[in-house]
């Protein structure tokens, strides 16, 4: 996979991608991530890339020209399955998107600041536009490492064990079941005994009773 990031502050963005999971990732040759500043595409001597609204109001606008000559220069060097602006009224992101994300080979993601982009942006180049909640943040970058994130997770070969995020928390509409680890009593708070009786089939029972319990009592949204 290749994801390739449009922004304004590249050095924002990069830190994600030194560290942990991400890292493994890009240098097992799983993944690539590229980083291409705006201004870079802008039009003139002061690398202007915003400018005030039609109209009037608070707030600048990201101008159209720069975006469409970065964009453009992508495009002509390969094709891309998904343009993907960071928006607040996107679609929220779920683990559905991260998933179907996940299977794709090229993707852009554009990351917006002040008042957003010039409408004509989202109407000719957008293929997607993605929330990752319902509030503002001071641009787009926080929000695209959190869409890369988890969709890089999903690539084959990233995790140690692979069906690790077969089991997350929403892959199956629910939560993920309690965990517990060592020691199996510490302090009078034991594990439940069923996960220390060897028994795999009951274990699963188990874990499938607390996902959908913990599921009413914390998200009963997901069961509707």
């Amino acid at each position: 996979m290749r994801i390739d990031i449009i922004t304004v502050l590249p050095e924002l963005l990069k830190s994600p991608f030194e560290a942990s999971i991400l890292k493994r990732a890009i240098d097992k040759g799983l993944v690539s991530v590229h980083f291409h500043n705006l201004r870079d595409f802008a039009t003139n001597s002061y690398n202007q890339i915003d400018d005030y609204q039609f109209g009037g109001g608070a707030g600048m606008v990201m101008m159209i020209e720069p975006i469409d000559k970065c964009i453009s220069k992508l495009k002509a060097e390969r094709e891309y399955d998904e343009i993907i602006y960071m928006s607040p009224d996107g679609e929220t992101l779920n683990q559905g998107i991260a998933n179907t994300l996940s299977l794709k080979e090229n993707i852009i993601i554009l990351c917006g600041h002040y008042k957003g982009v010039d409408q004509r942006v989202r109407d000719q180049f957008i293929t997607q536009e993605i929330s990752v909640g319902d509030y503002v943040l001071s641009g787009g970058e926080l929000a695209a490492a959190i869409v890369c994130d988890s969709v890089i997770r999903l690539i084959p070969g990233v995790l140690g064990n692979e069906t690790s995020a077969l089991t997350d928390s929403f892959q199956d509409g629910l939560l993920a079941p309690a965990v517990y680890t060592r020691p199996a009593d510490y302090k009078g708070l034991k594990v439940p005994e069923i996960l220390l009786s060897g028994h795999l089939k009951k274990i699963e029972e188990w874990r499938e009773e607390d996902a959908i319990k913990r599921t009413q009592e914390r998200r009963p949204d997901l069961l509707e």
